[in-house]
């Protein structure tokens, strides 16, 4: 009974510092309506800027004193970026700012990198909390009471905030009706900029808090980010009571889970989520969202036409020059431009269901890691030729695509979008996991194309037929009944099975679809690289695709293809410096500023002012 208790009072403990990231994200979601991504950033910054501050400020209250100092100074590094990188954009589609908040995550890491190093750092024991208590003969550090103790007197102070302060009510209406509020005279901007303030200090908070229960690494941003995100969706996005029960539900299973279910602590919390919204879609404590439809808000979508004599004159240059690199180039050309054209018919999958469908998916990576499996576990376990391999990694891709799209397809917005991160985490944990049969951590080798594939230059002409082919055959079924029945299940659900369109049996099918070609391309991959690693299935890899697709332009057919191009293309120079992240960052940040429709769509806006590009394609 004594460790049971001293588990839960450890669970406890964690939670604190997790609400208080947690609840920052959630206000600044609830209020601004933006995914943001650098939040794990601030928590970071939190920890790394305490530390430096404990170590002039001695003492008791020298410690908590840099605790909240800590808090002030992320805040206003949140300011700055709320003011320089978001401010710019807000009028742009919904989720295009997860671009810019991608480029600050890359800044800010390569920033702390120069400042800091990339030495771990060890956060000093609290002075007068340095023992512990013996709670039924089992030990518990005084800190970890400290904590939560101090937890619902910051929820508390929090709660008065919100719902019995002036500046309370006008983030309450903001979250309800962003337009009212600035009917009624407010400035929003500045409203905005508060909130972001007030969600970053307590992400700030939250990392100075827990140093002494850690530390303070480069990789803590990444660590924290999946976490806080599904404690808001579990919740209820923009709910402060909600993220404090799922703060503890989340803290306080992973610390069982690592005493009785070791095995389960890499996808626990993701388990939860999923159990959570496909019982209660809109999280504990949520509502049904009622911002525009992610991705398409702004100005009006111009309707997609197939392409003019210019369009596909540009596009037959393009191949042209694409089926003489081979001949012309280095074989390294050809092995990056193979990479680029893989990434892009990953990226174009993705574009299909997002661009078209609506349906922003956090998981994407699954069918494509997932065929890539598919392929190399037919090759390696059954001896299969890889023609056939090749064939049946894309089918394998859908079926997955059929199951999960079935479970999903009911949700909406950013609950869509964990859910399939969910999903995707739980097969990335089953692949990671299970070494007898996908090899685990060490991933699968030796997966090499046919004999008459095998050299550089024939496959590269394999991966521009099928890479270019995919992508056209993506483009085509735009064109198409299904393609118009999708976009009219986005554009209008009411209005659209008012004529007879199932919606949620097109975005189903288009989601499987998807997939399908996700899985194509994991395919090509695996037998470029000759191997696969459960790298390939994490949430990140989803987030390139995701990244690419509002760089490039969501509006856009081809916003896809050439962000995933130019990205690609741009960090294979730039990884040659040691601080490319920074610049990156930077270009990224520039980028989605001037060019709020995307490069494709901002291209294409700057063309009709000269009078050309008319007849090009979007």
């Amino acid at each position: 009974m004594g460790l049971f208790i001293a588990q839960l009072l450890t669970g406890l403990a964690n939670a604190a510092g997790l609400f208080l990231v947690a609840s920052g994200l959630s206000l600044i979601f609830g209020v601004t309506r933006i995914v943001n991504f650098a939040h794990g950033s601030f928590y970071m910054l939190g920890a790394f800027i305490g530390y430096s501050l404990m170590q002039v400020l001695p003492g008791f209250f020298g410690f908590w004193a840099s605790v909240l100092l800590a808090g002030v100074a992320v805040g206003l590094i949140g300011v700055i970026v709320e003011i320089c990188v978001l401010r710019p954009v807000y009028k742009a589609p919904e989720l295009f700012q997860l671009v810019a908040t991608f480029g600050v995550i890359l800044v800010i890491q390569d920033l702390a990198l120069m400042t800091w190093g990339a030495v771990d750092v060890l956060g000093p024991r609290v002075p007068g909390l340095k023992g512990i208590v013996r709670v039924l003969g089992e030990p518990v550090p005084q800190y970890d009471l400290a904590l939560i103790a101090l937890t619902p007197f910051v929820l508390f102070a929090l709660w008065y905030l919100i719902s019995k302060t002036r500046i309370g009510i006008l983030v309450r209406a903001a979250t309800q009706d962003r337009e009212m509020v600035g009917a009624l005279g407010v400035n929003q901007a500045w409203l905005f900029t508060g909130v972001f303030f007030l969600g970053a200090a307590l992400a700030g908070i939250g990392g100075a808090i827990q140093l002494p229960k850690g530390g303070a690494d480069l990789l803590m941003d990444f660590n924290i980010l999946a976490a806080i995100f599904v404690v808001v969706v579990i919740g209820g996005m923009g709910s402060l009571p909600g993220a404090y029960i799922a703060a503890v539900l989340i803290s306080v299973l992973n610390v069982f889970g690592v005493t009785y279910i070791p095995q389960s602590t890499l996808v626990l919390m993701f388990v939860v989520m999923a159990v959570v919204l496909m019982v209660k879609p809109y999280g504990l404590l949520g509502r049904e969202e009622v911002a525009g439809e992610h991705g398409q808000v702004g100005e009006p979508e111009r309707p997609f036409k197939p392409a003019g004599t210019q369009g596909r004159l540009l596009v037959g240059g393009l191949l042209a020059i694409l089926a003489f690199v081979p001949l012309f180039g280095s074989s390294f050309l050809s092995v990056l431009v193979s990479d680029v054209l893989i990434f892009c018919l990953f990226a174009a999958s993705l574009h299909f269901i997002l661009g078209l469908g609506g349906l922003v998916s956090f998981g994407h990576a699954a069918y494509f890691g997932g065929g890539a499996y598919v392929a190399a576990l037919l090759v390696s376990t059954v001896g299969a030729p890889m023609e056939v391999a090749f064939l049946l990694a894309p089918v394998g891709a859908c079926l997955g695509a059929v199951i999960i799209g079935w479970l999903c397809i009911r949700l909406t917005g950013v609950y869509f979008a964990m859910l399939t991160m969910a999903f995707a985490q739980l097969l990335w944990s089953l692949v990671f996991q299970w070494d007898e049969f996908t090899g685990g951590d060490d991933g699968l080798v030796d997966i090499w194309p046919a004999p008459w594939l095998s050299g550089t230059t024939a496959y590269y002409y394999l991966t521009l037929v099928v890479g270019v082919g995919g992508i056209i055959f993506l483009r085509h079924m735009a064109h198409t009944p299904f393609g118009y029945a999708l976009r009219a299940s986005r554009d209008s659900k009411r209005q659209a099975e008012a004529t007879g369109i199932h919606t949620k049996r097109i975005q189903w099918a288009a989601f499987a679809f998807a997939g399908a070609m996700a899985g194509l391309a994991g395919s090509l991959f695996v037998f470029s690289k000759g191997s696969i690693f459960p790298t390939e299935l994490e949430i990140a890899r989803s987030f390139d695709a995701l990244i690419v697709i509002f760089l490039g332009g969501v509006k856009t057919l081809s916003g896809a293809v050439v962000g995933g191009a130019s990205l690609e293309f741009v960090k294979d120079f730039l990884t040659r410096f040691e601080y490319w992240r920074l610049t990156l960052g930077l270009l990224i940040i520039v980028v989605v500023i001037l060019a709020p429709d995307g490069i494709v769509g901002s291209l294409r806006k700057f063309g009709e002012r000269l009078g050309v590009l008319r007849g090009v394609e979007n």
